[in-house]
């Protein structure tokens, strides 16, 4: 049962101002969505273009390597932080909870 079944009923001011205010919010939420896919979907697009690049560049750092005799640093470093990045990119997208 309503409240105001019992007290006094809201004006049509009221009411028409909790509706303005409830879509007010619902459409400012829906621009922040907005604003955060137009960022994070190019982002997610373009991460198998880098990881290709860094894997390419690597690899190209090992031909040289082989080719000058010079150790391959950059590859021992750079293979460290690739897989750590692949570990968070997995945990994030497999504990992420889809609503």
């Amino acid at each position: 049962m309503h409240a105001y079944l019992i007290t006094a009923k809201p004006s049509r001011l009221q009411r028409f101002a909790r509706g303005l205010r409830v879509c007010t919010i619902r459409i400012l939420a829906l621009l922040v969505m907005a604003a955060l896919a137009t960022v994070v979907f190019p982002l997610r697009c373009l991460r198998p273009v880098v990881i290709y690049l860094a894997t390419r560049a690597a690899w190209l750092e090992l031909w040289a390597a082989s080719v000058t005799g010079i150790a391959p640093v950059g590859a021992a470093i750079g293979s460290g932080l690739t897989d750590e990045f692949v570990k968070e990119f997995h945990r994030a997208r497999t504990g992420a909870t889809a609503s």
